[in-house]
């Protein structure tokens, strides 16, 4: 679904913005190569964007205006992204960042930082989007690029508009008062822009009036990079929901599943919503998650790369200062500047590096996270929307499988957002308090009779201990228990038949406890993988790969160990050892 994403961008082309003269830009020629490119590029149109592209390209160069054609190169990462080519946008990217680094065209950096805002779009960080396109504001506005400042309002402003109507109706009202002062062609765009936001608001008066001045906009020989959606929305308005939709899946294709939830909403045909929102989230879900964490990492380490390259420059010329200042010191100094720029840079590359570690550790958890939330809650939206239809007419048993799943979908929202926490108080807390006297087997058997309907009906679940019921051990109770219904869990999940045991016994010295199992197994190779964050050797399996991190960190807070025994090959067998000196 990357259109829906990159959709309504607003064609980022520093039409009027150049930091020499002008001039040619009154021309019929340049004006000509202008409007070819910039049609093709509203239309989709592959065949015709790229010769326009690159004639228009080749115009600039001759002009010598590197900043407009350096504009140019960015639309086609935009148009490559438009088209879901997400990787060779990320190698047209990296490619413009290296030059302008080694041209030296630091004015221009923010080109790039407009790029990495593009690609965080995609890879669904918001924060980090919106901060990169402020940060191009901001440079923009530094350098006077006040014409090419609409675009990037409006890149925000497709950002905001799911979070903060309100925000991102008071940006576009920014945008078209610059647009009006220095750019006025591009008002038509943000114009229709808002025009779809009124559809979406349900303030279809709005909305026709809208789509009149944009129908007399056409007419004028104008053209929308939302002109498409526009004509879709208005059969919607007219009561040609099935025509509306049939257009957007002519001319948005698979991209237009989400505007085909929001006119099956809108006419209150639920159940053709739920099956559009499910295929746009399929549609979603397709799309190389590890090209576009590429693309992200890749371009910001170039602009790292180029953030060190400034600040080493800044330290060769306080060091050519400081040796013409201290021209009788020249030898102690010229040690003193090279040992102490060592010494900097060693430091900078260990921050550096661990901020990367931390960044990868970041992206690793929202993608997580991200895919693990989103397919029980669009379940559960979905169910509801269903079952709340008053012309419901599936049978009892049908309506109690809605609920069941919606139920299981609640579980593992709950399950995920518990590992979440778990982890963020070991995280934060240096010590566990263990002040809870507890029986062991009867914490043990609380714990197991809750996996006794979860497990497959091919396998057994049984519980074996050698300990007398009466055996006490000081602990933390909620600590304890989370550990082995965590073992329990990942058991369940890998068992599909054969048996689940539950296994306790002491030796004197220890508290042993194991969890065994006649599952897939794990190969001996991965038997400490397996304990770090976000590891699950089955991607298709639910939850995020922490059960067994936590399970760790937390046998680790109360004193003892959690290891695979390795010697056991028929499934897995998880061991915890415990020390009694606190019995």
């Amino acid at each position: 679904m990357v259109r829906s994403l990159l959709l309504a961008l607003t064609l980022t082309v520093c039409l009027n913005t150049a930091a020499q003269a002008d001039d040619y830009k009154q021309k019929p020629e340049y004006l000509a190569l202008r409007d070819s490119m910039r049609h093709a590029f509203n239309d989709g149109d592959s065949v015709r964007f790229f010769p326009a592209l690159k004639a228009l390209q080749d115009y600039l160069l001759e002009q010598g205006d590197l900043h407009e054609y350096y504009t140019q190169r960015c639309n086609e990462i935009i148009f490559d992204m438009n088209r879901r080519k997400i990787f060779e946008a990320y190698l047209l990217g990296r490619k413009l960042s290296m030059e302008l680094t080694e041209k030296g065209l630091e004015d221009e950096m923010y080109m790039a930082y407009n790029m990495l805002g593009h690609i965080n779009r995609i890879c669904g960080n918001k924060i980090a989007a919106k901060r990169n396109f402020r940060r191009v504001i901001d440079m923009m506005e530094k350098q006077g690029y006040y014409e090419s400042m609409p675009p990037i309002y409006m890149n925000i402003v497709n950002v905001e508009m799911g979070d903060d109507p309100q925000e991102a109706m008071e940006l576009l009202t920014k945008a078209e008062e610059i647009a009006r002062k220095y750019a006025p062609e591009r008002v038509f765009d943000i114009v229709t822009r808002r025009t779809l936001s009124y559809y979406n608001a349900g303030d279809i008066p709005k909305f026709l009036e809208g789509y009149k001045e944009y129908k007399k906009g056409v007419a004028e020989g104008k053209s929308s990079v939302h002109g498409r959606t526009l004509e879709v929305y208005y059969l919607a308005t007219q009561g040609e929901t099935d025509k509306a939709v049939a257009l957007a899946r002519e001319e948005l294709g698979d991209d237009g599943d989400e505007i085909i939830t929001n006119i099956y909403e809108k006419a209150g045909r639920w159940k053709e919503a739920y099956d559009a929102l499910r295929k746009a989230h399929a549609a979603t879900d397709s799309v190389n998650n590890v090209a576009l964490a590429n693309s992200m990492m890749g371009i910001r380490d170039q602009l790292a790369i180029n953030d060190m390259q400034e600040k080493s420059t800044r330290n060769r010329i306080i060091a050519l200062s400081v040796g013409i200042l201290l021209l009788g010191l020249l030898v102690m100094a010229q040690v003193y500047i090279v040992l102490s720029r060592r010494r900097h840079m060693k430091q900078l590359s260990k921050a550096y590096n661990r901020a990367l570690e931390s960044e990868k550790m970041k992206s690793a958890f929202i993608q997580n996270v991200s895919h693990e939330v989103r397919t029980p809650l669009n379940i559960i939206s979905g169910f509801s929307q269903v079952i709340a239809d008053p012309e419901l007419t599936e049978t009892v048993e049908e309506r109690q499988h809605m609920a069941e799943m919606m139920q299981k979908s609640a579980n593992q929202i709950t399950n995920l957002i518990d590992e979440i926490i778990g982890l963020s108080l070991i995280e934060t807390t240096d010590k566990i308090h263990k002040d809870d006297t507890i029986k062991v087997n009867s914490v043990l058997r609380e714990v197991f009779n809750e996996f006794q309907d979860k497990a497959n009906g091919e396998t057994e679940l049984k519980m074996d201990s050698q300990l007398h019921d009466d055996f006490t051990y000081l602990t933390n109770k909620n600590m304890f228990a989370r550990i082995i219904s965590a073992l329990l869990d990942n058991a369940v999940k890998y068992t599909e038949e054969g048996y689940i045991a539950l296994k306790a016994a002491s030796d004197g010295k220890n508290l042993n406890i194991s969890v065994e199992d006649t599952g897939i197994g794990i190969p001996q190779q991965e038997a400490e993988h397996v304990f770090d964050r976000f590891v699950k050797l089955d991607s298709f399996k639910e939850g995020i790969g922490l059960g067994l991190h936590l399970s760790r960190k937390l046998a680790e807070q109360l004193g003892g160990t959690l290891t695979l025994d390795t010697s056991y090959t028929t499934g897995a067998r998880f061991i915890i050892t415990l020390p009694l000196i606190n019995k």
